[in-house]
């Protein structure tokens, strides 16, 4: 086999191996849609793996949501629940007190509210997600639905996941707030965060606002997200892992090592005095497909440049 042929083969390799590697999926939720049209057209604008929030009593809620339904984007209810501070709420917030009934009546209201909707999640909810009896009830209502539910995790100690129990509602956890803070430089700092963080683990999610500074930090990052992220729906996330936060696995403990049985010890391997930077996939293939595209130009070179043989004449 030729030398082109193999380095053909070998490049058509690589290629198959990058596709196959496992990218770190990212997955972006915009809250609140539904009250600033304006701005949420420009999260509409944007890559439709965005998925968007919407409230079911804001003025645009439907218009919102059929928009991007129309773009084959996905669409969640972003049901009002009761904090634990105290503070303005929307209509037909969830307290922890309600009977199920009533629960069961604001779903049923929310879904013709926002309609195509596939999955839901709270917009405040501390006092809410965090009662077992309350998230409960609104569990069992969801199941006679096809929603998941994404937990937005505004207080630690969530009931989610555990009031799921036996449903057959899948729960997804949010992971990074990009913007608790308006500052771009701050919703910079959280956008890299959500990918190092995707990087790390596999799969995040990440949820903002359609603040104008939001809008505008995405529009900037999103269009150099790495090649080794994907950005995905909260659909594609289901089967993940559940777990919030960015804090990284605890490590295993290494096993303790085994004493030779031949006297010499070896040689002690030399400490690094500064950690090496990671080297993450995209930047391993631009480099592979670099040296092999260059690796090709000079033989397609020396293969033009070589004497063409005399045609042997008969004897």
């Amino acid at each position: 086999m030729s030398r082109f042929k193999r380095l053909i083969i070998v490049f058509s390799a690589l290629t198959l191996a990058c596709g196959a590697a496992q990218a770190g999926k990212l997955s972006i939720v915009i809250d609140d849609f539904g009250y600033r049209p304006a701005n949420e057209k420009k999260i509409l604008a944007m890559p439709k793996n965005i998925s968007i929030a919407v409230l079911p009593d804001a003025p645009h809620a439907r218009e919102m949501a059929v928009a991007a339904h129309q773009q084959g984007r996905e669409v969640l209810i972003h049901l009002p629940m009761a904090p634990l501070s105290k503070q303005p709420l929307e209509r037909n917030t969830l307290h922890p007190a309600m009977s199920r009934e009533e629960v069961s009546r604001i779903v049923a209201e929310a879904v013709g509210k926002v309609p195509y909707a596939s999955g839901l999640n709270n917009h405040m909810g501390s006092a809410m997600t965090s009662s077992l009896s309350g998230m409960q009830n609104v569990m069992q209502v969801l199941s006679h639905y096809q929603f998941y539910f994404l937990d937005s995790m505004t207080i630690a100690g969530s009931q989610s996941q555990a009031a799921a129990a036996g449903t057959g509602v899948k729960v997804i956890k949010r992971n990074v707030f990009l913007d608790d803070s308006q500052n771009e430089a701050e919703i910079r700092k959280q956008f890299t965060r959500a990918v190092e963080l995707a990087r790390r683990k596999g799969h995040a999610i990440a949820i903002g606002h359609p603040h104008p500074a939001t809008v505008r930090v995405l529009q900037q990052m999103l269009p150099a997200l790495p090649a080794d992220i994907e950005l995905v729906r909260p659909s594609m996330l289901l089967d993940e892992p559940v777990s919030s936060g960015s804090h990284p696995r605890p490590s295993v403990p290494a096993p303790a090592p085994v004493k030779p049985r031949n006297p010499f010890h070896g040689i002690g391997l030399c400490a690094f005095r500064h950690r090496p930077s990671p080297v993450y996939a995209d930047a391993m293939f631009k480099v592979l497909s670099t040296s092999i595209v260059a690796s090709m130009s000079d033989i397609l070179s020396s293969r033009r440049t070589l004497p063409q043989q005399e045609p042997a004449t008969p004897k």
